[in-house]
């Protein structure tokens, strides 16, 4: 099972063309941090710990159901205290959630289970602070966003001039959905879907 291909209104979009969706609840694995994501350790520890543990949850599931599915891609809801809407280029003040969405046979005693055994099996320096939570979107605006992650402020600007268009206001975090792997593909290809909730004024 592609989680990717079952939620596939909130897994795709096209570039330059923002488009409204409709995100209800679902079951997220999640560490908070704070910082630079380019330079925090605490940053790529928490990435780390997500795949490791998003596998250990996805070989449960298979020993529990016999069914696999595909672990999804990573993502971000980045926001500061300071600023609304959210800053791109501000990264000293970011906080952040670092996420991985699950399927809904994840179920709470699997992932009380699972963390802390993969924590402990791994050495997973921020698997301690991974916990299993449900977020709710709800109406929300996305558009795709192809190159580095650091160009994204045109096409952040061009999603909040299309909520304030539609006579809405900003709400929730700043999400980002990273479909592509930095290590592998280079930073002009990257495709990466930018999400931000709203609401009416």
């Amino acid at each position: 099972m592609d989680l990717k291909l079952v939620y596939r209104e909130h897994y795709s979009a096209k570039a330059n063309q923002p488009v409204v969706v409709d995100v209800p609840s679902r079951p997220f694995l999640m560490i908070d941090g704070a910082g630079d994501p380019n330079t925090s350790e605490q940053y790529t520890n928490a990435v780390e710990a997500l795949y490791s543990l998003a596998y250990g949850l996805r070989a449960a599931v298979k020993r529990l159901t016999g069914d696999a599915y595909v672990v999804m891609p990573l993502e971000g809801l980045w926001w500061s205290e300071q600023m609304s809407p959210f800053d791109p280029a501000d990264k000293s003040s970011w906080l952040w959630t670092a996420i991985i969405c699950l399927p809904e046979a994840v179920t709470a005693s699997m992932s009380n289970d699972v963390l802390p055994a993969v924590t402990a099996s791994k050495r997973l320096v921020a698997g301690g602070l991974a916990r299993v939570e449900h977020l709710a979107e709800g109406k929300s605006a996305q558009i795709l966003h192809v190159g580095a992650y650091a160009d994204e402020s045109p096409t952040i600007a061009k999603l909040h001039e299309y909520i304030e268009a539609l006579g809405c206001r900003s709400t929730g975090r700043h999400h980002e959905i990273y479909l592509s792997d930095p290590r592998t593909i280079d930073s002009a290809k990257l495709r990466t879907i930018v999400r931000q909730p709203f609401a009416d004024t």
